[in-house]
């Protein structure tokens, strides 16, 4: 059994006054350039060990001495020190702050060569977008709609949840949206949780485009348009956008729309992910997803139909909520699942899309395509538990069965959208 720290991040609306909200674009203002130097420097030095020994470059070279060491996280928090004595504004921002932006910086250069993700970028006054005060103080809430925050004072929140008995502040994160200005708490408490065990009812998921999401029990989730159904809107501002004056204030203002559009398709997609995970959390004990690369998704034919599902976040918040509501989350392989019977688990062949019945030639046993996928998946994460369906109370038989309400007591109805 593996025990680990319980950190909870929760997130509330600020209300800042005119004065903190200044005080806030001043201090992503002086970020961005810190971001921008360290950005600078590290490129010039990597730059500079570019061409070979016993040649240069035609066109520039950047001349760094050779015995100059690489301005890692440690040389330039020195560095950062040494610049205040000769730029007052770089005083004026919590030293704390500066050094996290350093930081964030260095673990983008980490997650270049570990995770292969892109070379840094230079940030321009829209892309800095946050910073974090990483020590709060313990008693930094006053009353219920004031949070004291270092170098900003008493800032107005709306507290829409009640912070857990137990937990601390340990940092705050200042994130600048489309809507207006957030705060997102790290919250820690000093317990050791266990991970959730396999137990009760298996639920088998399979993905879609067709449907959203096909279970085992039957159920078929229909998916939604979230980006269709604000595309009109989005392509008619952006069409007013290309013609306005780069840096103009009507530019501006149109700019803050298209943000506001693209958040609410974002909020949007995310409230119902959370409603969906609850409500499949509703009816099972375990629950299991295939193992897919959903960055070879997005590059696929249907890529603008999988990157507005989000199943990638679909599946990142499933996990969270089963952890939360203590059902057990687990991935199994992907080949074949849709060419397997779940009822006899003969290799039935290779499927076209347009096929969406399941029907073995050996059982006989017919059903919808991905509710079939959906069974598959449930066994072979069963399986792998070594559990047999013939251990679990499922009130049906191996391949399909029904599912009992747990609120109504009875069974439940399939139905296509949440």
């Amino acid at each position: 059994m593996i025990f680990q720290l319980l950190t909870l991040t929760y997130e509330y609306k600020l209300k800042p006054t005119k004065e903190q909200t200044q005080e806030i674009e001043r201090t992503l203002g002086v970020c961005r350039k810190v971001w921008n130097h360290a950005l600078r420097e590290r490129k010039d030095w990597l730059n500079s060990r570019k061409c070979l020994v016993d040649a240069c470059s035609i066109q520039s070279e950047y001349i760094i001495s050779s015995d100059t060491p690489y301005p890692n996280y440690a040389k330039q928090c020195k560095t950062l020190t040494d610049a205040k004595e000769q730029y007052a504004e770089l005083t004026t921002v919590n030293a704390q702050v500066l050094q996290q932006v350093l930081r964030r910086l260095e673990t983008a250069f980490v997650d270049m060569q570990r995770k292969k993700m892109g070379f840094p970028r230079f940030k321009n006054h829209y892309r800095m977008r946050s910073f974090v005060f990483p020590q709060m103080l313990k008693n930094c809430w006053q009353g219920s709609r004031h949070i004291k925050l270092p170098q900003l004072g008493l800032v107005k929140v709306i507290k829409s949840r009640d912070i857990p008995e137990g937990f601390e502040i340990k940092q705050a994160r200042i994130v600048r949206k489309a809507s207006g200005y957030f705060i997102m708490l790290s919250l820690q408490c000093d317990v050791n949780v266990p991970d959730v065990l396999a137990h009760g009812q298996p639920l088998g998921i399979d993905i879609g485009l067709e449907q959203f999401l096909a279970t085992s029990d039957g159920e078929m989730v229909a998916r939604p348009r979230f980006f269709k159904t604000l595309q009109c809107k989005l392509r008619l501002l952006q069409r007013r956008l290309k013609h306005k004056v780069k840096g103009s204030n009507n530019r501006r203002k149109l700019n803050q729309k298209v943000a506001r559009v693209n958040q609410r398709i974002s909020d949007t997609r995310k409230d119902w992910h959370f409603k969906l995970a609850h409500h499949l959390c509703d009816f099972a004990g375990m629950i299991f997803v295939e193992d897919i690369n959903f960055k070879a998704w997005a590059k696929g034919m249907f890529r603008l139909h999988t990157l507005d599902a989000a199943f990638g976040q679909f599946f990142s918040i499933l996990e969270w909520v089963c952890w939360k509501r203590g059902v057990y989350f687990g991935k199994v392989d992907k080949d074949y699942t849709s060419q397997q019977c779940p009822q006899c688990g003969t290799h039935t062949g290779k499927k076209y899309l347009s096929d969406r019945v399941h029907s073995c030639p050996e059982c006989k046993y017919t059903t919808h395509r991905d509710v079939a996928a959906a069974l598959v998946i449930r066994n072979r994460g069963s399986s792998g538990l070594g559990t047999s369906l013939g251990e679990i109370a499922c009130g049906g038989d191996a391949a399909g069965g029904t599912r009992r309400d747990k609120k109504k007591g009875g069974t439940a109805s399939v139905h296509s959208a949440v």
